[in-house]
């Protein structure tokens, strides 16, 4: 998917708009992890330390087949998921109470 561009500036600006596109996925995908939370019994299930190595796997082989780097896939997908552990654990402890 290279694309050829004439200045950083537009590149900058492409990398802008990924970026709105990216974070409005991780809203999308944070509002899912907030809804996991109400079906998960304990702390044990939130962590789930092989669902985790499940999407991991996963992510490096779409990265792979999608042209991205997967050890960069990889670290940007475990910084994530352990952010949305926390923020699950929060949740869920909130919905114990």
């Amino acid at each position: 998917m290279a694309v050829n561009y004439d200045s950083l500036e537009q590149v900058r600006e492409k990398i802008d708009g990924l970026d709105r596109q990216i974070v409005g996925l991780i809203a999308e995908r944070g509002a899912c992890v907030s809804q996991a939370a109400l079906f998960k019994k304990d702390s044990d299930a939130v962590r789930a330390p092989q669902r985790v190595e499940q999407v991991i796997a996963k992510v490096r082989a779409l990265a792979s087949e999608l042209g991205a780097n997967p050890n960069v896939t990889e670290e940007v997908y475990r910084a994530m998921i352990a952010a949305f552990i926390e923020q699950e654990l929060a949740e869920h402890k909130a919905l114990a109470n």
